[in-house]
């Protein structure tokens, strides 16, 4: 049978709770005490009964981890990075349930008495749904991922559209003058911000931006390879090609080299995350790192200080991107 409160109790010569305090590390018991109650809860291997605390302090001890959508235009590395940072800071104290937004028909289920807070990784302004559901349940809320444009939300955000003008740039700079596009899933945030940044960089740089080097893709693999035949199949074609993300530039590297063409020497090809598999291409693939794994650290870290008490005012953090220069890139210049 496993010890309980008031077995540690009855050895420390306290109130159980007094125990109950000092287990939960509450100011208003001393050092010492707290220290001789710990000592005695290890060695009983005591372990907490969440079902009954969470009777007591109204609380579920889950957190939910949404996305817009696990199935569509998120990635399994995406994925495993955000889970990973959440993961490391919740630690074993909080259950955490993960799902996608899409796979519910209505939020009814979604409700204080299940959720102690949410994290809400955030592609597209469908959501907002979604998080005006969550804000009027009254459950603590940090939105990752997207600017949700809202001053009263905390919000942390990799600025993608820095990170797209920094790698398009960086293309200009090595002599592209015909540099093309494979967007994102039309409506994605993140599409929209990496786009800006490729037009904004392209205008500065003095190049023109012509429609047919802009191909629609939706963040898969095989989205990016179909986008690249169309690119490659058009008369004048880019000397390099910008792909949203980088499963897209995977696809794309594998239409390109079908089609009998070596990379960079014939076509330059670029991604956007860094995922792990951007290592091992063939040729290693240039790409911007987004902090995944770090916005969702500091995302949990936040929900657990609202899910404490913290004042829950809003806040907007917006995390640099790192542009990685790899070998899929040729140097036009040097040939000049």
């Amino acid at each position: 049978m496993s010890a309980t409160i008031k077995d540690i109790a009855k050895l420390a010569n306290v109130s159980h709770m007094t125990v109950s305090r000092a287990l939960n590390n509450s100011p208003l018991i001393k050092e010492e005490t707290k220290r001789k109650i710990m000592e005695i809860a290890e060695q009983l291997n005591y372990v907490p009964n969440y079902n009954a605390k969470s009777l007591v302090l109204q609380r579920s001890h889950t957190i939910g981890l949404f996305f817009t959508s696990m199935v569509q235009g998120t990635s399994s590395s995406f994925l495993a990075e955000a889970i990973r940072g959440v993961s490391q800071e919740v630690g074993v104290q909080y259950n955490l349930f993960l799902r996608g937004i899409d796979d519910f028909e209505d939020f009814s289920s979604i409700h204080r008495r299940r959720f102690d807070g949410i994290l809400l990784m955030s592609q597209s302004e469908r959501d907002d749904t979604f998080i005006r559901h969550v804000r009027e349940q009254g459950i603590p809320l940090v939105v990752l991922n997207r600017n949700a444009d809202d001053p009263t939300i905390v919000n942390f955000v990799s600025n993608d559209r820095a990170g797209a003008y920094e790698l398009t740039r960086y293309l200009a700079g090595c002599g592209h003058t015909r540099i093309g596009l494979v967007e994102g899933i039309a409506g994605y945030k993140s599409t929209q911000e990496r786009k800006e940044g490729y037009l904004r960089a392209m205008k500065d740089a003095g190049l023109a931006v012509r429609e047919e080097w802009l191909a629609q893709g939706c963040y898969d693999v095989e989205s990016g390879y179909l986008a690249m035949h169309r690119l490659l199949a058009l008369p004048e074609r880019p000397t390099a090609v910008f792909c949203c993300n980088d499963d897209m530039a995977i696809g794309a590297m594998k239409a390109a080299t079908e089609a009998g063409m070596r990379i960079p020497a014939d076509v330059s090809v670029v991604g956007f995350d860094d995922i792990g598999f951007s290592h091992y291409t063939n040729p290693p693939l240039t790409t911007v790192k987004r902090p995944i794994e770090q916005l969702s650290r500091m995302g949990a870290r936040k929900i657990l200080e609202l899910i404490d008490g913290a004042a829950a005012g809003g806040e907007l953090v917006l995390l640099d991107t790192e542009l990685v220069r790899r070998e899929s890139v040729e140097e036009l210049r040097a040939h000049l």
